[in-house]
């Protein structure tokens, strides 16, 4: 039986970023220089075959630092985390590698120096993800304020309008990020931004390409974790660029193939936490019901790379 045709538009970039690459490597070689098992607190990144391939060679998931023992090395996912937690680690003596992705490191920075300055913070982000959580916690309580909708902007009550700041998390939707920092900035006329866009390359090459790739598609699949910020965000730009059908899946057994029939085109891409085997794994799927042609749409070229902390390339 002969298979239909379907143009597959692979977005690129997709997949890993230089961030998730660091946390990744970063528990790698924790692993290889102290042994297992090493703790980590809390998923290093949002996906599940990241996370049990590292827990295959030792790493052990905890969500607070109280469930790891003294005696093991700790890292810290790439996330971020509360000032609160490296304090408690340097408390108990214990050995702890922050894999926090360095361009979450630099939002922490920034609002320490607005706070420095006596400025009060509001930050754009999602409650109780754990980088609101790491960034919010970098001061004390009420120093951060948190707003997730242009809504929530016309209710947040500050201390004083003409001393604020704003941050955001790294991995939102560049569009609705740009509303509320119009209604922020309409309110509160004073208000200082970051010096460079907070929302990171990656979320935001991400999106370019998807935005340039939805047009062309009678269907879209992000490949990434229910949990991750930025492939949700994937999701959401697709469907509001222009293709109709734009859903998550974490492997190529989630593909509902009932809703894909009749396609003629297909995009695909992936958040920043999904490995391309996760990736040439949907691609192999469709390959076995379609006959494939594959067209690249590659808005962007990365070449970012972070390195991994010195105490991980000392000898132990």
């Amino acid at each position: 039986m002969t298979k239909p045709p379907l143009t597959l538009y692979l977005a690129a970039p997709r997949g890993f970023c230089a961030g998730v690459d660091r946390a990744i490597k970063i528990v790698e070689m924790a692993i290889q220089k102290w042994g297992a098992p090493v703790y980590v607190r809390h998923e290093i990144v949002h996906n599940k075959f990241v996370v049990d391939a590292l827990r295959d060679q030792g790493a052990v998931f905890v969500e607070e630092l109280d469930d790891c023992p003294d005696d093991r090395p700790v890292i810290f996912s790439a996330h971020g985390v509360p000032k609160a937690v490296p304090a408690a680690a340097a408390q108990r003596e214990m050995i702890y590698v922050d894999a926090t992705c360095p361009l979450v490191s630099k939002v922490h920075i920034e609002a320490q120096r607005h706070a420095d300055n006596g400025l009060q913070m509001l930050m754009i982000g999602h409650a109780g993800h754990p980088e609101t959580i790491g960034t919010m916690g970098q001061l004390p309580q009420g120093e951060v304020l948190l707003v997730e909708t242009v809504a929530d902007v016309a209710h947040v009550q500050v201390r004083d309008p003409a001393r604020l700041a704003f941050v955001t998390q790294t991995t939102l939707s560049v569009d609705d990020t740009a509303d509320i920092v119009a209604a922020l900035q309409a309110r509160f006329p004073a208000i200082i931004g970051p010096h460079k866009e907070d929302i990171c390359y990656a979320t935001t090459n991400r999106q370019e390409a998807v935005k340039a790739m939805a047009p062309k598609c009678d269907a879209m699949l992000v490949v990434g974790a229910p949990n991750s910020s930025n492939s949700k965000r994937l999701v959401e730009v697709g469907a509001r660029a222009g293709c109709n059908y734009s859903q998550l899946v974490q492997r190529a057994a989630d593909i509902d193939w009932r809703a894909l029939e009749g396609i003629a085109s297909m995009g695909i891409t992936a958040g920043a936490s999904a490995p391309e085997v996760l990736i040439n794994e949907v691609i192999d799927a469709f390959r076995d019901r379609y006959d494939v042609t594959v067209e690249m749409v590659e808005t962007a070229k990365e070449d970012v790379e972070f390195k991994v902390p010195r105490v991980l390339r000392e000898p132990a």
